[in-house]
């Protein structure tokens, strides 16, 4: 694995992206996961997205880097997580994902486990 691009912040430790791969596999299954940097984009301008996770080892970076300015704009936390391969994994697909929206949902049960996660990004983005 190639060395996260500095340009990648704020960056999960090892413990948050645990949690945070976690719930991207949970909102998998409760259909709270687009996958991609173009779904994770519209779901940023329909105003559904919860947080946006995006993989510090995308090659180039470039490719995913208006996504936390649009996140900026649109005051939705954003977080990047070292491995395009563990996101990938994490949302079910067997190749790699460079970008993944969690997708609200007010009856969802996973409400709580997002507030919480958000909460942990909106705290490294301080």
């Amino acid at each position: 694995m190639s060395a996260p691009n500095p340009k990648a912040f704020p960056l999960a430790d090892a413990a948050l992206t645990q949690q945070i791969l976690d719930l991207t596999q949970q909102s998998s299954h409760y259909h709270q996961l687009k996958k991609g940097a173009n779904e994770a984009t519209k779901t940023l301008n329909r105003g559904i997205s919860e947080f946006i996770i995006m993989a510090a080892d995308t090659e180039p970076i470039e490719i995913i880097l208006h996504l936390p300015l649009l996140c900026e704009d649109k005051n939705v936390p954003y977080v990047f997580v070292p491995s395009k391969v563990a996101l990938g994994r994490a949302c079910g697909v067997t190749r790699p994902v460079i970008a993944a929206s969690i997708t609200s949902n007010d009856a969802s049960q996973l409400n709580s486990q997002i507030i919480a996660i958000k909460d942990k990004i909106e705290r490294l983005l301080i």
